[in-house]
């Protein structure tokens, strides 16, 4: 048993030592897409920040050991205080910041099925909580612009929100778009492929070939890159659906890469989903 407890020890200390050099080695990088609005890249889902006379508006915080970093970053940016703090989702790459920035007296935004689910995590404290909630969407007027926030049904999560910056034409996606790589569809909290294509499709209405887009993970893009992503989506379901009417099993359509070859070969499955991943939760998606 000593021999036991002591080698659970060594592999916790290994454990302890291996994340915090993960986060030493985090590096925030700024990008700048307009006057006032900038991505920021780190270690998880991007983050949107604007500046301006009326403070910082952020969107979603990353994880809670890289806030020091995030708010030397924004420091470099704007002295004021950070006024609103808007999430996407739930997920904690994107929310693992939040009792943090919360403890600045930054208001949190998000949709109502979003404080559900943090409400509902035992890893999340009550000051991880947005404050301000919403069903369908909301309006802020900051920094000279207005910023739309809406919902969509159903997408990656059940809790998915967008931000546009009318002004200033900058579209956070959140991880209803991951730039040239297969999306995760999270379909234990709500997401569907159905519902995550008509995010994308809905979403073009607002945007022009001038827009900027901040996804939820990759490079800054733009509306012929997403454009791309969802003939991707689209030709992905298509080719799944025909599988299935044709009687094919979930492992037949896990096993069978001629049905992504065409994105295995742009890379698409570089990162965090591969293209089995992908083939599975469009089955499992579609079958329902």
């Amino acid at each position: 048993m000593k021999t036991l407890n002591y080698i659970f020890l060594i592999f916790l200390i290994g454990s302890i030592t291996s994340a915090c050099a993960q986060n030493k080695e985090v590096t925030i990088t700024t990008h700048k897409l307009t006057e006032n609005i900038y991505m920021l890249e780190g270690q998880g889902g991007n983050i949107g920040i604007s500046v301006g006379n009326d403070g910082v508006f952020m969107i979603d915080s990353q994880f809670a050991s890289l806030t020091p970093k995030i708010l030397e970053a924004i420091k470099k940016l704007s002295t004021k205080p950070i006024k609103f703090l808007a999430n996407t989702h739930h997920h904690g790459d994107h929310t693992g910041g939040n009792e943090n920035i919360s403890k600045l007296n930054t208001p949190i935004i998000a949709h109502d099925n979003v404080y559900k689910r943090v409400k509902n995590n035992p890893k999340q404290s009550d000051a991880s909580l947005p404050i301000l909630t919403f069903n369908d969407k909301l309006s802020l007027y900051f920094n000279g612009e207005q910023v739309i926030i809406f919902h969509v049904d159903n997408a990656h999560t059940d809790g998915d929100a967008l931000l546009y910056f009318t002004k200033s034409n900058v579209l956070h996606t959140g991880d209803t778009y991951f730039n040239a790589r297969y999306p995760y569809i999270d379909l234990n909290s709500g997401g569907t492929v159905t519902g995550y294509i008509e995010a994308v499709k809905s979403t073009m209405i607002l945007i022009d070939d001038n827009t900027k887009i901040i996804p939820g993970h990759g490079d800054i893009s733009n509306k012929k890159e997403y454009t791309a992503f969802l003939n991707m989506l689209e030709s992905l379901k298509n080719k799944v659906e025909t599988e299935i009417s044709n009687g094919k099993t979930e492992e037949a359509v896990v096993s069978n890469s001629s049905l992504t070859k065409t994105y295995d070969d742009l890379n698409y499955g570089c990162c965090f989903i591969s293209s089995e991943k992908i083939r599975r939760t469009f089955y499992q998606s579609l079958k329902k």
